[in-house]
């Protein structure tokens, strides 16, 4: 949901006109939408937990001097479709790799301190209200 759509909620638990009916409807909505999230949530921390298991094992067969090292993570990334099929995409991965490794680094440094100067208080709309 995005911050706008909490806004409109505010809006609209905030108006005095709102009836119980609309309130019990906005109610379930956000249920339904909590209960998604939470899925979502659980489904990326499985994906998540495959591919570090996948990445631990294959360092530690690396280390231990396995024939195939790369199986696990290979296996891994075979089964979501996401292995390279040709050398085009090896280059473009290895690309996005060094970029977001760039963004990431520069993201981890201290932003530069920023002038100080008065700040002025913006106006807010008067309020938005849900369609009825």
């Amino acid at each position: 949901m995005t911050r706008s759509e909490f806004d409109d909620i505010r809006a609209h638990l905030a108006d005095g006109t709102t009836h119980a009916g609309d309130l019990l409807r906005v109610a379930r909505t956000l249920i339904d939408d909590l209960e998604h999230a939470r899925m979502r949530e659980a489904i990326l921390r499985t994906h998540y937990l495959r591919l570090l298991t996948a990445a631990r094992a294959t360092v530690a067969a690396d280390m231990a001097g396995a024939p195939d090292p790369l199986a696990f993570i290979r296996h891994e990334l075979a089964e979501r479709g996401q292995l390279p099929q040709d050398d085009e995409a090896v280059t473009r991965i290895l690309s996005d790799a060094r970029t977001a490794a760039a963004l990431l680094a520069c993201l981890e440094q201290a932003p530069p301190p920023r002038p100080r100067r008065a700040r002025m208080r913006g106006c807010v709309g008067t309020g938005r209200t849900l369609p009825r």
